[in-house]
């Protein structure tokens, strides 16, 4: 088999005709007589958008399927849609989005996609069982996707200019489900799953809790990121969810949350200060302190382990695994009062847990009660007071207590 070779195509003789020429994806593309500055100039010009384009002809006329444009698309976002170095959870919503599309309409033409089938897609997505906004941001995905192919000349602007006419689905007029709101969490509801948390979980807790961050900012906490030369600390995440718009965050610390912060700042400034792998250990040490059996006999440590495991403990918590303790900690905290099974149990594990945005929703609205809004919306690092108010819940008290005295 021929050696495949990512150079870049090069500008050659056509013996035959005597013009020069050059092969992308394939094709050949006469440049006119070979050796003249016009035929370089349009060698480069034609090999720059290739290139530009992921190596594949980026021409309007060529007849490309809908399967075609999302598969070119997601190589492009996979590029794209990067933070320190890793895909963002963007690039699989993209792809679950494209599902829809794919199963559909995949080996239709993409000039011939249009609004009808756009919508048709929509209805398949609630019959999935997808809430309204969900429904809509997958929308806007497929959209940007024949957006970006309009602007890679891969299809006409007329098929991006029909499906903008479809809007998106609108509260209570379509059979979509709506969402069901983020709330706060109860202190009192904090406090009875703590217990069943490890150490270094519940002091994530803690600390977002009392400062109002993201989990993912609690996650990558390093100590060299933290400020502790005034009396309020002030911690400046290596990478945050609004970076990408030129936005500075700082996040301030007080001293409740500087006691729980302190003892994991007693390491390398470049580690992270929650980390799996010393909870594990931590865990295995503490086991092994209470072990029964002699060393003599059964398993010593470190022999039972898996030579490959599938998972392993890793550097930090990902918001995904700092989720996942929080709910298993909350069936802990929280048990059925009769033995349920099935779906019945999967029902009220989800009516008991609670997710690591809701301490955010906890602290904008205590810091929005005590404060007003506009210190929630500083301290929550908002740009606009209207995205505090999703977060922080309006003090109903003051309503009733101006209701007494005027009305």
């Amino acid at each position: 088999m021929p050696r495949l070779s990512n150079s870049t195509p090069k500008y050659r003789k056509h013996r035959a005709s005597g013009q020069a020429v050059v092969t992308l994806s394939g094709k050949d593309f006469y440049l006119g007589p070979h050796g003249t500055k016009a035929s370089h100039r349009e060698f480069d010009r034609l090999v720059a958008e290739w290139l530009q384009n992921g190596r594949t002809i980026a021409q309007a006329e060529v007849s490309l399927t809908v399967v075609e444009v999302l598969a070119a698309y997601k190589r492009f976002a996979k590029t794209y849609y990067r933070k320190n170095g890793k895909e963002t959870r963007e690039v699989g919503l993209i792809s679950e989005a494209g599902k829809f599309v794919h199963d559909l309409y995949g080996r239709t033409p993409a000039a011939e996609f249009g609004p009808l089938a756009l919508q048709v897609v929509q209805t398949k997505m609630i019959e999935a069982g997808f809430c309204r906004k969900t429904i809509n941001d997958h929308s806007a995905r497929i959209k940007r996707a024949f957006k970006w192919a309009v602007a890679q000349q891969l299809i006409p602007p007329t098929t991006l200019q029909a499906l903008e006419a479809v809007p998106g689905l609108r509260k209570n007029r379509s059979a979509a489900r709506e969402s069901e709101p983020v709330l706060p969490v109860s202190d009192a509801t904090v406090d009875a799953t703590l217990p069943h948390l490890s150490p270094a979980v519940a002091d994530m807790v803690r600390f977002q809790r009392l400062t109002g961050c993201r989990p993912g900012e609690v996650c990558n906490l390093r100590p060299g990121d933290v400020d502790t030369s005034g009396d309020v600390w002030a911690y400046r995440p290596g990478s945050h969810k609004t970076e990408h718009h030129q936005r500075d965050r700082v996040i301030f610390i007080g001293p409740k949350a500087q006691d729980v912060l302190r003892p994991y700042l007693l390491r390398p400034a470049d580690s992270f200060c929650f980390s799996p792998q010393e909870s594990e250990h931590k865990r295995h040490r503490e086991r092994h302190a209470e072990r029964k059996t002699p060393l003599s006999c059964g398993n010593r440590p470190g022999t039972n382990k898996k030579r490959n495991p599938r998972r392993s403990a890793g550097q930090c918590y990902t918001n995904d695994s700092y989720r996942r303790a929080i709910h298993r900690a909350c069936d802990l905290a929280f048990p059925p009062e009769i033995e349920l099974e099935g779906d019945a149990l999967k029902q009220w594990q989800a009516a008991q847990r609670w997710s690591p945005n809701q301490l955010r929703h906890s602290a904008a609205t205590e810091i929005r009660k005590r404060f007003g809004l506009e210190a929630a919306q500083v301290t929550l690092g908002h740009a606009n007071a209207n995205i505090t108010q999703v977060y922080a819940e309006r003090d109903m008290e003051k309503a009733a207590e101006v209701m007494r005295v005027v009305g």
